[in-house]
């Protein structure tokens, strides 16, 4: 019995070895198998960078009139490609004052440079974030054996931010020309040579739009039946003529929308979201009601590295809707204010400068301003929106005397009070709520302090909505069953009281 048991243990033992010893040969085959069907050292070393992902900016390219070889597409998208992750590569380099990545990209003299300053900068206890927003390259030259590129990039729009000991000690937009060779090594473009001819500050183009028409008298929207989730499946441009019809036979002028970043496909915007959304102006244009779009709500990431993919998202939107009669301003972000803690109130706002910038270049016929949560905040960049909106959730005996304050501050700007209400919920969760007549009370007492100052209005929102996100206010009862009821028509489609006072 024991030789027997010995027996099967000793046949256990070979049986493993002989399965490990073969693991290990199919793994070493495999990867010379894998090395020599020509597999790609980035995707073997998980250092691939995935620009559709990570980094776009605009690329125009100069018409090819290169002296050497003839460029043909392919060469010149690989060329692109590598330029781009050289950038990628480093930015990431500075911000984190690591190499990796490096030696992919720049040649061995390029990355000594290279390799100094991050030395340098790790000593000074410095980082660098950057991107670039915007390159104009011109190929001037390509060697007659396809290994050697001379490239001009002209009027780079570069953004920076220096910090030492984490505190931000410079903040600047320049725009750039650049002068670089590149060398075809393993299959990579690698920059041989990098030289910064000119830079000079940047300057956003001065747009003058047209306010002194702008009436808005209006409110903020979506269907009762899928709240912040218009543009989803449950899409029904019956449902949105319907509710534009209501919406224009109270006498109101106008409706704010929303395009939340991800839903619409962040960078890459999905063609049938843009489709519905473009149906939707149609059909407010059929009812004669002008609309406000926000170009970004659902959305918290302002890091400086991500600012050119957030670009090609408001790129997308502005190209496909700027000329659609409907449209009357852009609004540039849904209360970001609330993300000055979480996000740094300076990130926050060198973003929305940006965007402001990228807009106002894109559209120059349309009004641009910003959703802020509050009066305090109305003020920022005062200077470059076209119009002050601000939203208003507090006290109504101090209302009048707030924007008294804003005016003085602002006197030059037009100013709606975007966003207001109030909920008629008053139940289990928050038994001191208040009732539908408490709401058309409210409605009556702003209306006549909007009409005494003379201000544009959009009031939230048209319909109680008999669910709401958890991603909108949280899991908390009390605030989803609030939130579920600052319509002026009720769940069952019965107009409340405050209905009488949807405008003045």
């Amino acid at each position: 019995m024991v030789s027997t048991n010995k027996n099967i243990l000793r046949t256990i033992l070979i049986a493993s070895y002989i399965m490990i010893v073969a693991l290990i040969i199919s793994g070493i085959s495999a990867l010379f198998s894998y090395l020599n069907t020509g597999a790609d050292r980035s995707t073997m070393l998980h250092t691939e960078i995935q620009k559709v992902e990570q980094y776009l900016p605009k690329m125009i390219w100069q018409p090819l009139q290169n002296e050497g070889r003839p460029m043909d597409n392919e060469n010149l998208n690989a060329l692109q490609n590598n330029y781009l992750d050289a950038w990628y590569v480093k930015q990431i380099a500075y911000k984190t004052n690591k190499t990796a990545g490096i030696k992919d990209y720049y040649t061995d003299r390029a990355r000594e440079n290279l390799y100094n300053f991050i030395e340098l900068n790790k000593a000074e206890n410095i980082t660098v974030e950057a991107t670039t927003l915007k390159h104009n390259p011109t190929l001037e030259f390509f060697s007659e054996d396809g290994q050697l590129a001379v490239v001009t990039d002209r009027n780079v729009v570069e953004y920076k931010r220096v910090f030492k000991a984490e505190q931000l000690v410079l903040e600047t937009t320049e725009t750039s020309t650049y002068k670089m060779v590149f060398l075809l090594e393993d299959g990579f473009w690698r920059i041989r040579h990098l030289v910064k001819e000119s830079s000079k500050p940047f300057e956003a183009k001065a747009v003058k739009i047209e306010t002194d028409s702008l009436n808005i008298k209006g409110i903020n929207y979506y269907p009762q039946a899928n709240p912040w989730n218009m543009f989803g499946d449950a899409f029904s441009t019956d449902t949105i003529a319907k509710d534009f019809k209501i919406i224009k036979d109270a006498g109101l002028n106008s409706v704010r929308l929303f395009v939340q970043y991800e839903d619409f496909g962040k960078a890459n915007v999905n063609p049938k979201k843009l489709e519905k959304l473009i149906k939707t102006l149609d059909i407010a244009e059929a009812e004669n009601l002008k609309v406000v779009l926000t170009l970004f709500d659902f959305f918290g990431d302002y890091s400086v590295m991500n600012w050119t993919l957030n670009q090609r998202h408001a790129e997308a939107i502005v190209e496909a809707v700027k000329d659609h009669n409907a449209l009357v301003a852009w609004d540039i972000k849904n209360e970001p204010n609330l993300d000055f803690e979480s996000r740094g109130k300076e990130t926050v706002i060198a973003w929305l400068e940006n965007m402001i910038d990228l807009v106002k270049e894109l559209d120059n016929k349309h009004p641009v301003t910003i959703g802020w949560s509050n009066t305090q905040s109305a003020s920022i960049l005062k200077d470059k929106v076209d119009i002050v909106s601000f939203h208003y959730y507090e006290d109504l005996s101090k209302l009048d005397e707030t924007i008294k304050t804003i005016k003085k501050d602002i006197p030059n700007k037009p100013l709606v009070l975007q966003e207001f209400g109030l909920s008629s919920y008053s139940g289990f969760w928050k038994p001191f709520g208040s009732s539908k007549e408490d709401q058309a009370n409210y409605h009556k007492k702003i209306q006549e302090i909007i009409t005494a100052n003379n201000l544009q209005f959009m009031s939230w929102t048209l319909y109680d909505f008999v669910e709401v996100p958890k991603d909108v206010v949280g899991s908390r009862p009390w605030r989803r069953n609030t939130q579920k009821h600052f319509g002026f028509i009720d769940k069952n489609g019965a107009k409340k009281a405050s209905f009488k006072y949807i405008t003045n």
